[in-house]
């Protein structure tokens, strides 16, 4: 017998030692997977070292769809945060039902190079469990991918236009990218440019383009629209701008006055209705009617200032909405809707551990919620 038949006979003895050791002693393989289904994420690379089969089985294509399958998920909170002090940039993911933190894998080496973490900008695939990462490395047309169920992040095919400090959002399962600086400081040159990313086939195409400049201030996508505006600035000399996205005509409008002046804060879109959270006074918190083209505030408690600084980033989940503030506090909201039609939310901060954060000092410069 060769060296190589010695070889694939080793081989093949090992992957039927593999298939015939019980993943849990005791258990039917059957049920043994369902329970190494609902491990968390982030400690997948440990479980892999159990033993072999934990291995072949976590690894493998089909525990992966299984996984998507039978909706086996949990909301995580992901926060990328950067230390002012340092420059240094990271990814956090937050679980919700534990409250414990674990930190991303770095980003690919080019995305080291950033002049700020606003350079970047984010979107995300809930259902999917992905996040991705769009300008701002060494080309300002790089694009990367984190997919949760494997922790790991991976190339994407790069944008059509360089870009920085540009807004970005999922439109119906595209991810546009929208405006933005041609330098890697946002001060230089703007663009108008307007492109869309198709994640099934990877890649991009030219959407229609901004009528006007916007600068980067906020943008959300409200039903079958993406919505973008430049806010509000110190000291109030213009009135603001805004613009809104419809995908069927690929067309752009310009924002309807009430909502562009009193888009105040940070967004964040719960039961298809339009929120923010004001960067102003007590931090109230608003929601937008159409009807009438007007923002009502939201009763119930304030957002608790004294535990809370800024910056603000915003993610929401089904009746949930998160706030995540300077050193990586997280207050947690509850939106309820009363028969009159009038939304209320009762707030509380949750108590995570993070010393990586807290220690380091980090601040959110943009949160999302993945299932995973």
């Amino acid at each position: 017998m060769t060296e190589t038949q010695t070889d694939i006979v080793d081989q093949q003895e090992e992957e039927t030692r593999t298939t015939t050791q019980p993943l849990i002693p005791g258990l039917p393989n059957e049920i043994a997977e369902l329970c190494l289904l609902r491990l968390p994420y982030p400690y997948h690379a440990l479980f892999r070292s159990v033993s072999s089969s934990w291995n072949t089985t976590i690894t493998s294509p089909s525990f992966l769809h299984s996984k998507q399958s039978l909706s086996i998920s949990s909301p995580y909170l992901f926060v990328f945060s950067f230390n002012k002090s340092t420059a240094k940039i990271q990814w956090q993911s937050l679980d919700l039902s534990s409250g414990r933190w674990f930190v991303l894998p770095p980003m690919p080496t080019s995305f080291a190079k950033i002049s700020s973490p606003h350079a970047l900008s984010c979107a995300s695939i809930p259902r999917q469990g992905k996040l991705l990462v769009l300008g701002g490395g060494e080309s300002s047309r790089s694009a990367v991918v984190y997919t949760a169920l494997t922790n790991r992040w991976s190339l994407a095919s790069p944008m059509l236009s360089p870009r920085t400090h540009f807004v970005s959002g999922n439109l119906d399962g595209r991810i546009m990218a929208v405006g933005g600086s041609l330098d890697g400081h946002g001060g230089g040159e703007a663009t108008k440019d307007v492109e869309s990313y198709d994640p099934e086939s990877d890649t991009w195409k030219e959407s229609a383009k901004l009528p006007m400049v916007l600068a980067k201030y906020d943008s959300a996508v409200v039903g079958r629209e993406m919505l973008v505006t430049e806010g509000w600035a110190w000291p109030f000399m213009f009135p603001p701008m805004g613009q809104v996205y419809d995908p069927d005509e690929d067309t752009w409008r310009e924002m309807s006055g009430g909502m562009k002046e009193g888009w105040t804060g940070v967004s964040v879109v719960i039961r298809g209705r339009l929120f923010v959270i004001s960067e102003h006074g007590d931090f109230p918190m608003k929601v937008y009617s159409s009807d009438d083209d007007t923002w009502t505030y939201v009763s119930g408690e304030k957002l608790p200032r004294e535990a809370m600084r800024r910056p603000f980033a915003v993610a929401g989940v089904e009746d949930r909405v998160f706030v995540v503030g300077e050193g990586l506090s997280v207050a947690e909201g509850r939106v309820s809707e009363g028969q009159n039609g009038e939304f209320s939310v009762v707030w509380r901060m949750m108590i995570t551990s993070s010393p990586q954060a807290r220690g380091a000092q980090f601040s959110p410069a943009s949160c999302h919620v993945l299932y995973v």
